[in-house]
């Protein structure tokens, strides 16, 4: 079984939604572990709660600090347990766009609102105003707009008739609790699952002029040209042919380029066992810190090798590999 992804929670009150993630971790087939719970506020109960169950735990009060420098030191907290990712669970401050710049594709937060409907505070209030049917709650990536990243996943709570804010908060605080720890299982396990790697390929390949998709010994490849006169400038690897490794196999500029970068970055090149001898490498997918800009450039560059020239000139020039 792969690691498990390791993630800090930020908090600022009761940890409730905390509480939800570090039991969910400790259930068979969990994909994470909880590192740290952090909290803006020492008297925060979620720290004592975190602290019981032998989780590390961080506390420094925002108040008198410049926003940067809490930011600063909250992400200093994070990495120093080793955090790949961070869930904010009732953590009530607004993080500085350096913050979210560093952590991007890594930050969590759960909103009780059916995202986009709703962003920012009083959301049960705004929801039973506007007579809709149901409130919620959605987990989405941060960005540096507000509630505006991408939703990992919903739940939706039905307002009963009579309902007050109080009311349905309290309803959709239990189904916050079983959404956020499966949305993040989920997320996390992205890193590994072949599926989903296959499927961010197939797409950044697909986005190519005139490419198709073809099965080549059994596994996809990526073709540019004609269906019949097509030339492949990519294969997808789910630990084929001996590999331990989920990749991409591009071609590079010859065998010393491919030795060079396998030497110099073990962690995310190989030298494939079938297609090495020609010149291809192995891009790494199922490892941290997987740049998709990087995969997309790869994939630009091994599509210009081999693509017919007026093919090639339809595409500008890009600063990628």
């Amino acid at each position: 079984m792969a690691d498990k992804a390791r993630v800090a929670v930020f908090i600022s009150g009761r940890g409730t939604n905390m509480a939800a993630l570090l039991y969910a971790s400790q259930l068979p087939g969990a994909a994470y572990e909880i590192v740290l719970v952090a909290a803006n506020d020492p008297a925060s109960a979620g720290l004592a709660l975190a602290a019981s169950e032998g989780v590390t735990t961080f506390a420094l009060s925002h108040r008198g600090m410049d926003r940067a420098a809490h930011d600063a030191a909250m992400s200093a907290a994070a990495r120093e347990a080793g955090a790949q990712y961070i869930a904010l669970a009732g953590y009530m401050r607004i993080l500085g766009d350096a913050f979210v710049l560093e952590w991007q594709g890594r930050l969590l937060n759960i909103h009780p609102s059916l995202l986009p409907r709703y962003p920012g505070l009083d959301t049960h209030q705004r929801a039973i105003e506007a007579g809709d049917s149901h409130g919620g709650a959605s987990v989405h990536l941060v960005t540096g707009e507000l509630d505006a990243g991408e939703v990992l996943g919903q739940l939706r709570v039905a307002i009963l008739p009579g309902d007050t804010a109080d009311d349905l908060a309290a309803r959709v605080l239990f189904a916050e609790h079983q959404l956020y720890p499966a949305a993040l299982q989920d997320y996390v396990s992205r890193a590994q699952d072949a599926g989903h790697l296959l499927a961010r390929v197939r797409e950044l390949a697909l986005a190519l002029p005139r490419t198709h998709e073809r099965e080549s010994h059994g596994a996809p490849g990526w073709r540019v040209g004609g269906e019949t006169s097509g030339r492949y400038f990519a294969y997808f690897n789910d630990r084929h042919h001996g590999s331990e490794h989920v990749a991409l196999l591009v071609k590079t500029g010859g065998m010393d380029e491919l030795l060079d970068l396998v030497e110099a970055q073990p962690q995310a090149y190989f030298k494939p066992a079938y297609y090495g001898a020609s010149g291809w490498i192995g891009v790494i997918l199922d490892r941290e810190g997987l740049d998709w800009d990087d995969v997309a450039a790869w994939l630009e560059r091994s599509w210009r090798s081999v693509a017919p020239a007026a093919v090639a000139r339809t595409l500008p020039a890009s600063n990628g590999n």
